[in-house]
């Protein structure tokens, strides 16, 4: 029997977390598979083995892992896949299929500009800074990168930056330190959830005197990032089905 683990972050936020259950409850009822459960990576129960034993005490003979992550970092590359790992000698009789973060998609780039639109009306040389969590993989700033210059390109910025909270450059705070802004900048966290990280934007920005920079809301869980979840798993479905994973 096929089942689906969903696997989020975790916060240490109680919102955040709620947020991330509210979501995936909602994404559920559009994926006719009998047993789905949710865990998260850390800061917030169930954990993944935990997850992996409910479904499998429900009698899921097949486990379709989607992690619900934007980018491809040290949790999409390392950590889920070690516990998956673990689940397969643990449970030599289940199989286990893995599949992608979301990623650089267009209908999240839409997001992105909702967001700017609802925080304030941008100027003709308006430009955005897309905030990142942060991570040591290179492919995560390519990715970022990639995500900005669509931006910038389709709804036509001045210009896009990228910035991370955390890890490779560079930093908000170094963004922070730069000249000041003479022109209108748009500050977009690139989250999915409430929770420290977004706390810690909020706390830095009530120190900088400058009204020109607004800051909006997270990308968060709307419709899109709904619509991108979805056919991510529908394409790991459908390729588990084939036998191509």
């Amino acid at each position: 029997m096929q089942a689906i683990l969903y696997i989020a972050h975790g916060s240490r936020v109680k919102a955040g977390v709620e947020q991330a259950v509210n979501f995936l409850k909602s994404v559920q009822q559009e994926i006719e598979i009998p047993i789905q459960e949710i865990s998260f990576l850390e800061l917030a129960t169930p954990a993944i083995a935990e997850g992996i034993a409910s479904c499998i005490n429900q009698g899921a003979t097949a486990i379709a892992i989607v992690p619900i992550l934007l980018l491809a970092a040290q949790h999409a590359k390392h950590d889920i896949p070690s516990e998956i790992d673990k689940a397969k000698k643990q449970y030599p009789q289940v199989r286990f299929t893995y599949g992608e973060p979301l990623g650089v998609h267009e209908l999240l780039i839409d997001t992105l500009q909702t967001r700017i639109l609802e925080a304030g009306c941008p100027t003709k040389d308006a430009s955005v800074l897309v905030i990142g969590r942060g991570s040591s993989d290179p492919a995560v700033k390519r990715d970022l990168d990639k995500i900005a210059t669509r931006l910038r390109d389709k709804y036509d910025y001045e210009a896009v930056d990228t910035c991370f909270l955390y890890g490779m450059g560079p930093t908000f705070e170094e963004w922070l330190q730069q000249e000041n802004k003479d022109s209108q900048v748009f500050i977009v966290p690139y989250l999915l959830f409430t929770g420290v990280l977004r706390q810690n934007i909020t706390k830095r920005l009530q120190d900088y005197e400058n009204k020109n920079v607004i800051l909006c809301e997270s990308l968060g869980y709307d419709d899109n990032v709904r619509k991108v979840l979805v056919e991510r798993i529908y394409r790991l479905i459908k390729f588990t089905k084939k036998g191509v994973l």
